[in-house]
């Protein structure tokens, strides 16, 4: 157990996780790989897309479940494909089905298959039906601090704002809204979509983000497994850099880490 995960634990909905690492199920080259992946990133809550992943629906082809278990780890479907806020409740109450009941999801409901920017009105009236029908919703969405304020007082469990597109890697292209969203909400908020490598998500750990969801930067990395572990590792030192504070920036002000007090200056005779 890490420092970071022993002192500092990560409630999400009324339970406590040690990993703030959270990764996505798509992209790999087989399930095998996938399991692989995922134990080596430490991750406990795994999305699985509901529209292009089997978890029981098709019965007669492998099932993710084979591999990741629920009875070991956080499963929460999502929305990835669904482009309207009628697609995404009908997705997720499929899901909830499949599930025996499970409540947690991730809401996202897309604008432009080209760039899979959010669809801020319908993911608004998404989240708001499927909170008022007793999902917990974590809700990808803009990193626009008035609408996730909005998407907090519906009642979604946690934010997720984009760091940049959706299997972009372009890593955080804005960390002046993700600061005035994390400075105002009240339930946790992680980057979603646009990590890249390791000291993306280390910066946004550091920044003050309660997590990090990535698939893309592990699952489309040279060496999948490698990069989980290069993941695990970037969440947890921008964690605690995060919680151990930084210096302040003094900019034309220098200041020695030894002091200068004392020094024996030698002298021309």
């Amino acid at each position: 157990m890490t420092l970071t995960s022993q002192h500092d634990p990560f409630v999400l909905a009324g339970k406590t996780y040690q990993s703030r690492l959270l990764v996505g199920t798509g992209k790999y080259k087989d399930f095998e790989e996938t399991r692989l992946a995922i134990d080596a990133s430490g991750a406990e809550i795994i999305t699985v897309a509901i529209r292009r992943t089997n978890i029981g629906q098709n019965a007669n082809e492998p099932s993710l479940l084979d591999y990741l278990p629920p009875s070991q780890y956080t499963l929460l479907p999502n929305t990835a494909g669904c482009y309207s806020a009628d697609d995404a409740v009908r997705t997720l109450r499929l899901a909830r089905e499949l599930l025996d009941g499970h409540d947690l999801v991730k809401l996202e409901v897309l604008g432009d298959p080209g760039n899979l920017f959010p669809n801020m009105p319908e993911t608004l009236k998404a989240a708001k039906t499927l909170v008022d029908d007793g999902f917990k919703v974590m809700v990808y969405c803009a990193d626009d601090p008035i609408q996730a304020r909005m998407l907090e007082d519906i009642g979604c469990v946690a934010i997720m704002p984009l760091a940049s597109l959706i299997g972009s890697g372009m890593g955080i292209l804005n960390p002046w809204n993700l600061r005035l969203i994390l400075d105002q909400s009240k339930v946790p908020v992680l980057v979603d979509a646009g990590v890249g490598t390791a000291s993306d998500a280390t910066i946004a750990m550091e920044l003050g983000c309660d997590g990090v969801l990535m698939n893309t930067a592990i699952a489309g990395a040279r060496d999948p497994v490698r990069m989980a572990l290069a993941m695990k590792q970037g969440v947890e030192s921008g964690r605690n850099a995060y919680l151990a504070g930084r210096v302040p920036r003094k900019y034309y002000d220098a200041d020695p880490s030894s002091p200068t007090e004392g020094l024996i200056h030698s002298r021309s005779s």
